[in-house]
């Protein structure tokens, strides 16, 4: 059996998520997947700023769901890519889960 030692990818890949996993509340997640689709984007406004919303359908092999992009996220993903959400959170919209990265959040393209 092999050990995890702080700060080592050991440690890392141990924290990643399924999406399977994935419940409203959970924060923290880690998680790799494909982008199966991609919605149309639309613009709202919210705190006095006009904002533009779009979502996205992600899988692994244990499921899918939807991912929250906002602003330049939006543009910097496309259907068929490899992507990793880290910190992001889950969040319940219309009883169906949904994944952000919110404000302190990271995607990375694969």
């Amino acid at each position: 059996m092999k050990s995890k030692k702080a700060g080592t990818a050991l440690e890392k890949e141990g924290n990643m998520m399924k999406i399977s996993e994935l419940k409203p509340g959970t924060g923290s997640v880690t998680i790799e997947a494909e982008v199966v689709s991609m919605d149309s984007e639309r613009e709202i406004n919210k705190y006095g700023r006009k904002l533009r919303v779009g979502n996205a359908t992600i899988k692994d092999d244990s499921g899918s769901v939807t991912l929250v992009l906002w602003n330049d996220q939006i543009d910097s993903v496309k259907a068929g890519d490899k992507i990793k959400i880290e910190n992001g959170y889950v969040n319940e919209w219309q009883g169906a889960s949904q994944l952000t990265l919110g404000k302190f959040g990271k995607l990375t393209v694969l």
